[in-house]
């Protein structure tokens, strides 16, 4: 059909046929590296887990890993869908929005950093290099197989 027959029938314009004038960001390296020996670690020590968890339904928010039974979300820095904050201040505001949501809600949030090189931000979440997560997740599952120290003190008091 021809493009003028097709408008006066349908009062439409024919979908544009070309393509995307940006490409779509791509995953670094280190991220994906970090991200396959985090979800390794993770099989191996048998943690329940749910990947990309959107924590928050009306936003577009996610964590790489939410683990289950911990109520801890993981998000590992350098993420194809950050895009790079390149020292943004608004965008930095709403990753910490998205941090202060997530611990309201009961969640607590850990931050892997995959980069060699990084800045210790004392006011967000906990951050842990890439190369010391599986220390902190064998940590973590040995916490949760002992359980919390549940005795009665010997002074009485609660």
């Amino acid at each position: 059909m021809d493009e003028k027959d097709y408008f006066w029938k349908t009062k439409k314009r024919p979908p544009k046929t070309k393509p995307r004038a940006k490409p779509l960001p791509k995953a670094k390296d280190t991220y994906l590296e970090a991200e396959e020996e985090f979800e390794q670690a993770l099989n191996v020590l048998g943690i329940k887990y749910e990947k990309k968890f959107q924590f928050k339904s009306t936003k577009h928010w996610r964590f790489d890993f939410h683990l289950i039974e911990h109520r801890i979300l993981v998000e590992i820095s350098g993420g194809p869908w950050s895009g790079g904050r390149r020292g943004k201040l608004a965008n930095k505001a709403w990753s910490m929005d998205r941090y202060d949501h997530a611990a309201e809600m009961g969640f607590t949030v850990v931050r892997l950093e995959s980069a060699n090189r990084y800045k210790i931000d004392e006011f967000g979440p906990l951050q842990i290099e890439a190369q010391f997560a599986s220390q902190w997740l064998k940590n973590l599952k040995r916490e949760s197989l002992n359980g919390p120290n549940q005795t009665i003190p010997a002074n009485g008091s609660d």
